[in-house]
Formats: C-alpha cells, sequence, structure tokens
C-alpha cells in the first residue's frame, strides 16, 4: 500500500478512481482529481505548501512533485502526464500536457495547455512555456509547434495510464 501520510494537519485526499503504487509516496497538503494514477517510487510531498492535481493526471515512475514554501505551490492541471524521472517544483502546469523524462520544472514557471517539455529539458524558473508548443534543453528553449501528432500524443498517454493501472487491480 502507498504511502499517504498527514503533515501539518494535512490529510492527502483522491477523487474516485486513483491508483497509487505500493511505494508511492503522496503526503501533506495534497489534492487530486479523479482517475490520476501516481506510479512507483513517485513523490508527491505537499509538506511545505499545497499541491493540487486535476483529473486522469499521471504522475509516472520516479517523479517529484514538490513545492516552496510560503512561496510557490504546485498546480497540475488534467490529463497531464509527468514521465518517469521528472521533477515538478512550485509552478503550474496547465491541462493536456506532457511532462518528457528527466525534465526539470521550476518554481514560478507556467507550462500552458497542450505544450510539451521535451525530456531532459529544465524550465528556468518564472519561464512560461508556450500553449501548443514544444520546449527542449537546458535551459528549455521554444523548438517547434506541438502539432496534432503530437497532440493526439498528449491524449493517448493521459488516456492509457488508467487502463494500465486497471492491470495492477486486484482480482
Amino acid at each position: 500500500m502507498a504511502i499517504i501520510r498527514t503533515v501539518r494537519g494535512f490529510t492527502p485526499s483522491f477523487g474516485v478512481n486513483c491508483f497509487l503504487a505500493e511505494n508511492a509516496v503522496v503526503v501533506g497538503d495534497v489534492m487530486m482529481g479523479e482517475g490520476c494514477t501516481v506510479w512507483y517510487n513517485a513523490v508527491v510531498r505537499g509538506d511545505v505548501n499545497s499541491i493540487r492535481v486535476g483529473s486522469f493526471t499521471n504522475i509516472q515512475d520516479g517523479a517529484i512533485i514538490h513545492c516552496t514554501y510560503e512561496k510557490f505551490k504546485t498546480v497540475i492541471g488534467d490529463k497531464v502526464s509527468i514521465a518517469h524521472g521528472a521533477i515538478v517544483h512550485g509552478c503550474t502546469i496547465e491541462n493536456n500536457v506532457l511532462i518528457g523524462m528527466g525534465a526539470i520544472v521550476m518554481d514560478g514557471a507556467v507550462v500552458q495547455q497542450g505544450a510539451v517539455v521535451a525530456a531532459g529539458a529544465i524550465v528556468l524558473p518564472g519561464t512560461v512555456v508556450e500553449s501548443g508548443s514544444i520546449y527542449a534543453g537546458i535551459p528549455a528553449k521554444r523548438v517547434k509547434d506541438a502539432g496534432p501528432e503530437m497532440q493526439a500524443v498528449i491524449e493517448r498517454t493521459a488516456r492509457n495510464y488508467p487502463m494500465y493501472a486497471q492491470w495492477y487491480q486486484d482480482k
């Protein structure tokens, strides 16, 4: 069973049909919508500020979601995929976004709807990742539009993770 812990009087809350892997950690001031998945070794730590996650968002293996004490909360929208080993810290991720493997999104950044942060990219503090675009590199810069094919990837990834979670349900 996942580690779900109350910190500073805040207990995580979850919408219906959420999946938490056995060694996922969710603590403190965290609220998740319905159909979210938090995978193996992922950490969602709302101890120093709040974390809000919309519906049908997946936080994949080894990802870290955190925030900054008294300064930056973390807000993640609906149908967001945060890939393996990514770090999302004190920022806003709007709906229908893909954060690539090993990417880092730092304090005060905003990733707008339909955008992609490529694998390994570092989004510096305060950066605005434009809607419908792909940002890559260190520091992350706009490289091209996230066209219809990439929008389909974002949608498919968000749709598939609740299906994957069903494979792990005790029957």
